[in-house]
């Protein structure tokens, strides 16, 4: 299994960096290793739902 680091998917899911080492720390990306400092997220994870663009829709 291939592994991104969290600027690299930063780049792959159009979101800063910070924001994927958040999404790790709580736990809402599948698959992701903290070795160190550094996260290592499976290349094939899939970006998890923002629920704030959710609620925009349902206020619509």
């Amino acid at each position: 299994m291939e592994y991104l680091t969290a600027g690299e998917m930063a780049e792959k899911w159009n979101i800063s960096s910070r924001r994927v080492t958040l999404l790790c720390n709580q736990g809402r990306v599948e698959g992701a290793v903290k070795k160190g400092l550094m996260w290592f997220i499976p290349q094939d994870a899939p970006k998890p739902i923002d629920p704030r663009k959710l609620r925009k829709m349902n206020e619509n």
